[in-house]
């Protein structure tokens, strides 16, 4: 008897968020990876080597055809055209498909988002959910249209955020969890009997891709949204401050219920518990801090060798908006 057909997909993606799903469509035995999408190899680091990004590196070591266009032309849609490809998945790929491109394969491109669409459409909807102290987030799995995230939806898997969870935990949690819906809905989806079902668009909110001054913080808001802010934005562009001559990186930090005699910005206390920053609303523990060319140290070392002194007063500065109820305007990558 003759095995049953493989279905022919491409992978397009660029980022680590998207590995665990990658590798585990990869180990289905109804498909067949035809090639991989995946952004050029750019300078990276302190030293700015060249490297491949983590989808790229992984495509390379399994011996995959590893596709890298600067941008997508009509040329790349006929193509792939001409792959007899099935399905397209994506996932955190960084490019937006041409309508050509979407033409361009048997049952068209399917998305893995990083929320509960409509919610937190865009570059960042992670660190969308901390920022706003959502208590719930989830991956989305979408057919992929010409408008942003709002391609009908085959189905989502939900998740809860830890209280103290960063990005980066709420980011790899998300891609194990994108491996669940795939194998949850990826087999229906080939065999053309998922009936994706429209997104509600009166519950739309938008994010947008991160800038330099998005490592503001605000001490004239609550304890609570410097704290979720800080969560989200772990990495770069992290989330500072400046002191003296210097800006100053957080690297984790709590909000604390508290009423302070003082005004947003003062140390109240700088000690082996934290740094304790009055806000508008609340007190902002601070638990690590690094210098400019320095590491990322616990408060107490910190401290130790940069001493902070209660009473004075730390400048805001305003933090722009992160989501929105309308799209962002399109500005160029920081």
């Amino acid at each position: 008897m003759a095995e049953p057909r493989r279905h022919r997909l491409v992978l397009l993606g660029s980022d680590e968020i998207a590995l665990p799903v990658f590798e585990a469509i990869g180990k289905m035995p109804m498909v067949e990876i035809v090639a991989v999408y995946s952004q050029p190899d750019r300078p990276a680091g302190r030293g700015q080597e060249i490297r491949s990004n983590p989808i790229a590196a992984w495509a390379k070591q399994t011996g995959l055809v590893l596709l890298q266009p600067e941008r997508l032309t009509e040329n790349d849609a006929l193509a792939l055209k001409n792959l007899q490809v099935d399905l397209g998945v994506v996932m955190a790929y960084g490019q937006i498909l041409q309508e050509a491109f979407l033409q361009s394969t048997r049952l068209g491109f399917i998305n893995f988002h990083g929320s509960l669409l409509p919610a937190l459409r865009g570059a960042t909807p992670v660190e969308g959910a901390l920022a706003l102290g959502l208590k719930t987030t989830g991956v989305s799995l979408q057919q992929v249209v010409r408008r942003l995230d709002a391609g009908p939806l085959h189905g989502y898997a939900e998740m809860t955020i830890n209280p103290t969870e960063g990005r980066a935990s709420l980011r790899h949690r998300l891609g194990e969890r994108a491996v669940d819906l795939a194998h949850e809905k990826l087999p229906s989806i080939l065999l053309g009997q998922s009936q994706p079902i429209s997104q509600d668009e009166s519950r739309v909110t938008y994010t947008r891709r991160l800038t330099r001054e998005d490592a503001n913080l605000d001490f004239n808001t609550s304890a609570s949204e410097c704290a979720q802010r800080i969560a989200a934005l772990e990495g770069w562009p992290g989330s500072t401050f400046p002191y003296r001559d210097a800006l100053l990186k957080i690297g984790s930090a709590e909000a604390e219920v508290a009423t302070a005699q003082a005004s947003p910005g003062t140390i109240l206390s700088a000690d082996d518990k934290g740094l304790r920053i009055a806000c508008q609303s609340g007190v902002l523990v601070i638990k690590s801090l690094q210098k400019p060319g320095g590491k990322m140290l616990p408060i107490r070392e910190f401290l130790a060798g940069h001493p902070m002194k209660e009473g004075e007063v730390l400048p805001s500065r305003p933090m722009p908006v992160l989501v929105s109820p309308h799209p962002f305007p399109r500005v160029s990558k920081a």
